[in-house]
């Protein structure tokens, strides 16, 4: 009879949130983490499903009695772990090559602007000025024949590269129907120094669907498009159930 092959996946999640307001002064701040991975009994490494640590905060000043704040944000993002590009070598065998890690790359985007803010739960940032770092060790773009440009768009031997462009950050979430809860994030941004067509799109859908208090299942859907990465949209898609703890 046919058979199956041995594997195991398992995927860690977490979300903070940690607000201020004081008078018309606020303060809004969230830290995602997420690390997920999988490993058949014929791979010879387990490999990333899912790496991220992100934080974003921005603090609002608000504009008289409205909606409308005057705002200033930061938001960092990067992994935990090495990634890697697979092959098999001339006898078959799998190896690997590191082509990623933590702080390489890390991205830091920060700038004033404006911020629109219906409730904590449905809120739009626009920065006309953003700031723009790009972190990578350099040791990626040190080896031999490196073109400028092809390691997350720094040239050779760089570690930093400075961007200045226009961003939106959205966030909303609202209830579908009962224990079934929607999340959606948005992040856009253009670099005016260097093809300001090409939006760069980070979108996050999270769908949580609650059995009971411990017992949830749990669907994410995310989109990138950065060309300095990829020339092309990157997907994830992940479904499972699992057990949720909220304090």
């Amino acid at each position: 009879t046919g058979g199956g092959t041995s594997n195991y996946a398992a995927t860690l999640n977490g979300a903070y949130d940690f607000n201020y307001r004081q008078g018309s002064l606020t303060w809004d701040n969230r830290i995602m983490a997420e690390y997920g991975i999988t490993k058949t009994k014929e791979q010879k490494f387990a490999r990333k499903t899912n790496d991220r640590i992100e934080l974003n905060s921005i603090l609002g000043k608000q504009i008289k009695e409205t909606n409308w704040y005057y705002s200033y944000f930061l938001n960092f993002k990067t992994q935990f772990g090495s990634g890697y590009n697979y092959f098999e070598d001339m006898d078959g065998e799998e190896q690997r090559i590191e082509t990623t890690k933590f702080l390489s790359p890390g991205y830091i985007q920060t700038g004033p602007g404006f911020l629109w803010k219906k409730i904590a739960k449905l809120k739009v940032n626009f920065s006309p000025a953003t700031a723009r770092f790009i972190i990578v060790d350099n040791a990626f773009t040190s080896v031999p024949g490196y073109v400028d440009g092809d390691y997350f768009g720094l040239d050779e031997g760089e570690s930093v590269r400075f961007e200045v462009g226009a961003s939106v950050n959205a966030y909303a979430k609202f209830e579908l129907m009962k224990n079934v809860s929607v999340e959606n994030i948005l992040n856009l941004y253009a670099n005016y120094l260097e093809d300001p067509q090409n939006v760069d799109i980070d979108y996050t859908l999270n769908v949580l669907m609650s059995v009971n208090k411990y017992i949830t299942a749990n669907f994410t859907l995310q989109a990138i498009y950065d060309d300095n990465a990829v020339k092309g949209f990157q997907i994830r898609e992940a479904l499972g159930v699992g057990v949720t703890y909220g304090f």
